[in-house]
């Protein structure tokens, strides 16, 4: 069992990293929006748009429309994070399998020469294939986005935004664990640190949803109930959803068998998830006793009240462009990052939600929707601020971030050693990187004096310099 590389956020992780949360925030912003407004409904009647699955379902469909790109991508040789499509003389990574630019493996014909048939089934721009099973495998993150959103949603009903988004900070526990556990990647002390003070910051949250409950004595027992089942949804939520991280993280990784691309993975997630909902969700739900019409959620009132809402529709297409955004950014984040990374994504979001609910309730709905500022509101604020806390402590050492060395308020804890340890891995990387690209360089300059210049095309050649040179056929003036 390795330790956890506690990779550092460059620029492009930074803006991949931002772009989430931005989209994040719209996301969550928009589905609260839309499950509190009102339309007429299939007997007449005005009612409350409180439909989780047709959330859930949209936020499926969002997904699919990552296949599109993965193929224009794919097709056009478009210059992607984790797509690499040909051999090219200027690009150093096409050679040995390492991409320069992000650190992570690309795996082409010189490997499966060396690793046997271990890696040939990977990404098929590089002329290799992805195995029909594949896909079906990635039905399991699917089922693990399902139930997860579906849960969240559930808990969304009796919380508030801002509550429901801290209590998701909950997620870098359980990814923390299972990225020890399951993907065999020991966490550092510092960071089991920073995942306690998350954990600290989800039960000051989680105590806030209790106590933030009507005047009202006859209506306070009832809604302390409606906001402890509605934590209790979102913390299951946010297991299954950690279940989702780590599986992404794995099937994206480099030693993992077929190496799948980050939009067939969002997109086949889409897939499977529309597939799952129109077969066997909606019927479920619609024979399922309830208060929607004598359904748990009736599919058919869903149609007609968007049909007779304009507010509707429109919330319901800023949701569908910001689940879309903020499913490929985060994704990106897993890739290019790992999982963890993606939990602490979960974990920023909340600051910007709690703030726009603020600026909507306060600047431009006067309080018909958004968030207000209650008398526990302050506890929400120091549960947030334990949780930039604890993140800051777990991204140690890359820049912004919070060293515990002794200090009075890290409570004696020193982990000096551990940041050395991980400063000196990072410069070694980088020291063996460069030595790898001068050596790249030299045996393609003396490739290129061995055949003579002018006589090679290398947008048409189809074996790597590592293949000519496990084949004997480097230094001779022959092909």
């Amino acid at each position: 069992m390795s330790f956890d590389d506690a990779k550092k956020c460059g620029l492009k992780e930074l803006l991949m990293f931002v772009l989430a949360i931005i989209f994040g925030t719209a996301c969550s912003i928009t589905s609260k929006v839309m499950m509190e407004q009102y339309s007429i409904g299939v007997d007449g009647t005005k009612e409350k748009f409180d439909k989780a699955l047709f959330q859930t379902f949209g936020m499926f469909i969002g997904m699919l429309f990552a296949l599109p790109i993965h193929w224009i991508v794919t097709w056009f040789r478009i210059d992607f994070p984790g797509y690499h499509h040909s051999l090219q003389p200027t690009e150093p990574s096409a050679y040995n399998g390492y991409d320069s630019q992000n650190g992570d493996t690309s795996f082409t014909e010189s490997d499966s020469l060396l690793h046997g048939d271990k890696k040939k089934n990977t990404y098929a721009s590089n002329g290799l294939s992805i195995p029909l099973r594949t896909y079906f495998l990635l039905a399991v993150p699917s089922i693990f986005d399902l139930l997860a959103t579906t849960l969240c949603m559930c808990g969304l009903r009796f919380v508030s935004v801002s509550i429901y988004q801290l209590l998701r900070g909950s997620g870098i526990v359980f990814v923390a664990l299972m990225k020890q556990n399951i993907l065999c990647s020991r966490l550092h002390k510092f960071q089991w640190c920073g995942v306690f003070y998350n954990a600290v910051s989800v039960t000051l949250v989680g105590t806030t949803a209790l106590l933030a409950s009507p005047s009202k004595q006859d209506n306070a027992s009832n809604q302390q109930g409606e906001a402890f089942t509605g934590v209790l949804f979102i913390l299951a939520g946010s297991f299954v959803q950690s279940l989702q991280f780590v599986f992404e993280e794995r099937v994206m990784s480099s030693t993992s068998e077929v190496v799948v691309p980050p939009l067939l993975l969002i997109g086949m997630e889409g897939v499977w998830g529309t597939f799952i909902c129109m077969a066997f969700l909606y019927p479920l739900a619609y024979y399922l006793q309830g208060s929607d019409h004598g359904s748990y959620e009736n599919p058919f009132n869903t149609l007609i009240m968007i049909q007779n809402s304009s507010s509707i529709q429109l919330t319901f297409f800023l949701y569908f462009i910001a689940i879309f955004g903020y499913n490929v950014f985060a994704v990106l984040v897993t890739f290019m990052l790992n999982s963890i990374w993606h939990a602490i994504l979960d974990n920023f979001r909340p600051i910007t939600v709690w703030v726009v609910d603020l600026i909507i309730y306060y600047g431009f709905t006067q309080g018909n929707l958004g968030e207000s500022w209650t008398r526990w509101s302050f506890l929400q604020a120091a549960g947030m601020i334990v949780l930039l806390f604890g993140t800051a402590i777990y991204n140690a050492p890359n820049d912004g971030c919070i060293k515990l060395t002794g200090q009075w308020w890290a409570l004696g804890a020193d982990f000096s050693n551990e940041y050395q340890e991980i400063e000196f891995e990072r410069e070694r990387e980088e020291m063996l990187r460069k030595m790898k690209r001068r050596e790249r360089n030299r045996n393609l300059a003396t490739l290129h004096e061995s055949i003579g210049p002018g006589k090679i095309d290398f947008t048409s050649l189809r074996t790597s310099f590592h293949t000519l040179s496990l084949r004997g056929k480097f230094g001779s003036s022959k092909m």
